[in-house]
């Protein structure tokens, strides 16, 4: 079982549930049963900082992605450690929902492109 953890530090409620919902059906989805993922709702100035600070683009964004193992082999007995999905609420408001399958993907080794693009509309709603 893939095990969540969910921080809110947005400053703004946010569905928790759903989120981890969400993100056990787009990672069963692509094969992913077991390991670690931590999903993070931050507010505009921690996401300009974040995305400063690790991409080099002062500005605020709707979700970065910080993958670990992604899909690498994992010796056995060691828990997957997919990384984190960090989004910011205040930029998606009610549609959250893509923003955080597109992290999750990159956090399991997709990149922009077609097959990206093609899984992300499997999951609209």
């Amino acid at each position: 079982m893939v095990e969540i953890e969910v921080e809110n530090r947005s400053g703004q409620a946010v569905d928790a549930v759903s989120a981890v919902e969400l993100a056990r059906e787009v990672l069963a989805a692509e094969g992913i049963e077991d390991g670690d993922l931590g999903i993070t709702f931050v507010g505009p100035e921690e996401m300009r900082e974040l995305k400063r600070n690790h991409l080099g683009a002062d500005e605020v964004t709707d979700v970065l992605a910080f993958p670990l193992d992604g899909r690498d082999e994992v010796p056995d007995g060691v828990p997957r450690q997919l990384g984190d999905a960090v989004v910011c609420p205040q930029v998606t408001g009610d549609a959250w929902r893509a923003p955080l399958v597109h992290g999750l993907l990159h956090l399991i080794g997709y990149d922009h492109g077609a097959g990206m693009d093609e899984r992300e509309r499997s999951y609209r709603r």
